[in-house]
């Protein structure tokens, strides 16, 4: 549900144009095209001028653009192609482009997959400070507990495909199922 509206069965589209943003375990950004184009793509179609790019796009929301890179600490990139970024740029020019739609709410599966330790922290820190600060909700997977203890205001355990716990890091941390089956302390 969304905004009380039932969305499931929406096409992914619909569902975006609704407010919902998302990134993807594995990256999904075009990699022959520079870190500018990549979220410029975003804007465009969100403002639906898509038919832009038949004609020279490049001066179309620049400023707005060039905001988000900013804000996701790569605008020192925005020249280069995907292609050549390392992973945990790359998590930040796909976070950009879910931003350039300006979404109310934000999924993200495993949004620090494959990234080190230390890449990690700083990423989550920086996701938390952007939804924060733009009152954006988010919802996100994640196998690594530190990552969700540290980042998460309210957990739901899943075992099996079932709902084992709900609640506050806390509370989740203290139930004796959870305890049991994943952190094998009960």
């Amino acid at each position: 549900r969304l905004d009380g509206r039932a969305v499931t069965g929406w096409p992914a589209r619909r569902i975006w144009r609704a407010g919902v943003g998302r990134t993807f375990q594995v990256t999904r950004t075009f990699g022959s095209m520079s870190v500018f184009d990549n979220v410029q793509t975003v804007v465009l179609s969100h403002r639906r001028r898509l038919r832009s790019l038949l004609r020279s796009a490049r001066g179309l929301y620049r400023e707005e653009v060039e905001a988000l890179l900013e804000t996701v600490g790569i605008a020192d990139q925005q020249a280069r192609v995907c292609a050549v970024l390392a992973y945990g740029d790359l998590k930040r020019v796909e976070l950009a482009m879910a931003l350039a739609a300006r979404p109310r709410l934000l999924l993200m599966d495993e949004p620090t997959a494959g990234m080190a330790p230390a890449e990690r922290g700083a990423l989550m820190r920086l996701i938390e400070g952007i939804c924060r600060e733009r009152a954006l909700g988010v919802l996100f997977t994640e196998h690594d507990m530190d990552i969700v203890f540290e980042h998460a205001d309210e957990i739901m355990v899943l075992a099996r495909g079932r709902a084992i716990a709900h609640g506050t890091p806390a509370e989740v941390r203290a139930d004796p199922q959870v305890q049991a089956v994943y952190l094998g302390e009960a």
